[in-house]
């Protein structure tokens, strides 16, 4: 979209932009600081060896500054996205079409929702969804998607024709609670029981938990992190995205937005749950452990976020992709958005169409979801 405003460009290395200016743009979401998307790409995780090959977008205007931006990568597959479009690949390929690559404006390996399309005050959407479309264009790219990005980018992709895809999360939403046993009164008391139940467990496992931040975390926490995540990875047949040397870096980077919920075991490492702290949210990323203990992965994952998020005044805790276990531990069911651009019109239209059926169904799920509330409903004990 090159024009006498605004100059388009495409990076192979989120180095090319300086940081000052990427993150002038994209505000306090750590997830597309210009931090966590180097340590991605310099650990070897976000590469076109791992089939995301970064093609960010950068938007300038007349006097060369940077107004607008955005963390794109052309794939050659639909893994680590976690909004699926196996299907739509399969069928166009089934059909003789090319589905790969495709363009992916996402933050690699990150369910975390979060603005997508980043922007000084005053540039619009519209600019952006602009540029990604000559980009797929020139490219040659089968279409361009956009994952978990916020409701305002949602609407006005759609008003400019792009697809439009709902998903759910839970998310944790602080109601101004004292503390945990503040958060507790608010639930119904058999869910209040349970989790008493589950937290007394933990502390009587003989385990040492710890939260632990910024430079508290050292390499031997690192290496044995590493290790908790390819136990996890193992454990459910997926695939390492993440390179030992992403770890370090991201505490390098991050410093103190990198929160580690720690269990040991007589000084030996157990397990551990990494989150990225936010301006509005504490964010909960990779979890992964060598011994398995009774509710542990809730206490680590879930509850200590609580503790912390109170504690610091922090609005809401996102603690990742699925999970239904998660709203009897006070995380109910968030919407979530996602728009694609697709350039073949059979295919676009043969998604929508697919859409059309999806978002009702996924409407209803969470209108059931939200039936499981732990929360006291008025005049309940």
């Amino acid at each position: 979209m090159d024009s006498p405003e605004l100059r388009l460009s495409l990076h192979p290395a989120i180095a090319e932009i300086p940081a000052a200016e990427w993150d002038a743009c994209a505000g306090d979401n750590p997830f597309v600081s210009h931090a966590f998307l180097s340590a991605v790409e310099e650990s070897g995780s976000a590469s076109a060896k791992t089939g995301w090959l970064p093609q960010h977008l950068a938007l300038r205007d007349a006097g060369g500054a940077l107004v607008a931006c955005a963390p794109a990568y052309a794939k050659s597959h639909s893994y680590g996205e976690y909004v699926f479009d196996h299907g739509w690949a399969q069928a166009y390929e089934q059909a003789g079409g090319r589905y790969y690559p495709k363009l992916q404006v996402a933050v690699p390996f990150s369910p975390v929702p979060g603005p997508r399309l980043l922007r000084r005050p005053g540039v619009p959407v519209a600019a952006l969804a602009q540029g990604l479309a000559q980009a797929m264009g020139a490219l040659k790219f089968s279409s361009t998607h956009i994952t978990f990005c916020t409701r305002e980018e949602w609407e006005a992709l759609g008003e400019a024709g792009w697809l439009q895809r709902i998903g759910v999360q839970f998310h944790w939403q602080n109601q101004g609670f004292s503390d945990f046993d503040d958060f507790l009164g608010a639930l119904s008391s058999r869910k209040r029981k349970t989790l008493k139940r589950e937290r007394r467990a933990v502390a009587e496992s003989g385990l040492t938990l710890k939260t632990l931040r910024g430079a508290e975390i050292t390499p031997a926490h690192w290496a044995a992190f590493n290790r908790f995540y390819r136990n996890t990875v193992d454990a459910r047949w997926g695939s390492a995205y993440l390179t030992k040397a992403f770890w370090p870096l991201l505490g390098e980077k991050l410093g103190d937005r990198v929160v580690l919920m720690w269990a040991e075991r007589d000084g030996k490492p157990v397990a551990g749950a990494l989150n990225l702290l936010g301006g509005e949210a504490l964010y909960g990323r990779n979890w992964g452990c060598d011994e398995e203990v009774p509710f542990l992965h809730f206490e680590l994952c879930y509850l200590r976020a609580i503790d912390f998020a109170i504690a610091h005044g922090i609005g809401r805790v996102e603690a990742g992709a699925q999970g239904e276990h998660k709203i009897q531990r006070g995380y109910l069911p968030a919407m979530t958005y996602s728009a694609h651009l697709i350039a073949h019109r059979g295919l676009s239209d043969a998604v929508a169409r697919f859409l059309e059926h999806e978002r009702p169904a996924i409407e209803e799920r969470m209108a059931e979801l939200a039936t499981l509330s732990p929360y006291r409903r008025e005049g309940e004990a």
